[in-house]
């Protein structure tokens, strides 16, 4: 299969450019592409005259990293993308290679590639309990994965309505209603040296809002009630106890989202949504465990 490594990236010049070092280092043929979000560094300067073998597409305004990730699946024409931050390396020459085996098998539309916060832990994340099966989770990271493209563009992409975080479960859950899963990846690792200079206030003001538009535009009847009421506690209590504004914020604005004429509620099949809570309560499962389940889920 083709593959596309995809980087979205935004006035991280250094950072970006080991990222592209490391993509270029993998054993199997692939193409690089680089969407810049509008730099006012020399991002994209750099990485015409450093890496000329790249793709590289500079947006005349800043999107954010969930519509430039939709722009490059359009832009390539690949079978599968890789995506990784820019501030993220692999840890060898194998990680594209191995996860887009991992891809091969039926069903499996997404991997979920292990990766390292070193600034953090030293724990693996996404990695599978064993290679005797394949394991099915309920999401991936942005920061590591692999994705076939046409099951992405089938599905429009990431929501552009959400702006920031929370994507990667909002498109799993569609995903999963399609009858595709997202697989435990256990091959080497991506290393992602998160920054520690980030706005907090936006992930703080977008993250609640986006927890509430998850569930009206996923969570099926009988469920929405429940869901939604336990959303807006659970974020209601968070932004009291860190005396957090741009929470409450969030959440109200989350709600403004539901009354918008352009957001038409399309929800999951109600057997996608238990599947889907059952992983993310419970853990991964064994794909052949839910085998028989998959090809009901958009009935």
């Amino acid at each position: 299969m083709d593959v596309s490594v995809v980087i979205t990236t935004k006035n991280r010049e250094a950072l970006l450019r080991k990222a592209i070092q490391s993509a270029l280092s993998q054993t199997m043929p692939i193409e690089v592409i680089v969407i810049d979000d509008n730099s006012t560094d020399r991002t994209a300067d750099m990485v015409k005259e450093e890496f000329p073998q790249v793709t590289l597409e500079r947006a005349p305004e800043a999107r954010g990293y969930i519509v430039q990730r939709n722009r490059a699946a359009r832009i390539s024409s690949a079978d599968v993308i890789v995506s990784i931050d820019d501030d993220a390396v692999f840890s060898s020459p194998l990680v594209v290679e191995q996860a887009v085996a991992e891809l091969e098998a039926p069903r499996v539309a997404a991997v979920a590639i292990p990766y390292t916060e070193p600034k953090k832990s030293n724990e693996i994340l996404q990695r599978a309990p064993d290679t005797k099966e394949i394991w099915v989770t309920d999401m991936f990271r942005g920061t590591a994965y692999a994705v076939r493209r046409e099951v992405f563009l089938a599905l429009g992409g990431y929501r552009e309505q959400l702006v920031h975080q929370g994507e990667e479960r909002d498109f799993c859950i569609r995903m999963l209603n399609l009858g595709f899963v997202v697989r435990l990846g256990s091959g080497d690792h991506v290393i992602h040296n998160e920054m520690q200079k980030r706005d907090w206030a936006r992930l703080d003001f977008y993250g609640r809002r986006n927890d509430v538009l998850f569930v009206w535009n996923n969570v099926p009847w009988p469920f929405f009630i429940t869901h939604l009421m336990g959303t807006t506690v659970r974020g209601a209590s968070l932004a009291a106890s860190r005396q957090n504004i741009g929470m409450a914020r969030g959440i109200l604005a989350g709600y403004r989202g539901l009354v918008s004429p352009s957001n038409i509620r399309m929800p999951v099949a109600r057997a996608t949504y238990r599947l889907h809570r059952a992983l993310r309560k419970e853990g991964p499962v064994p794909l052949s465990n839910i085998r028989h389940i998959l090809p009901q889920l958009t009935t």
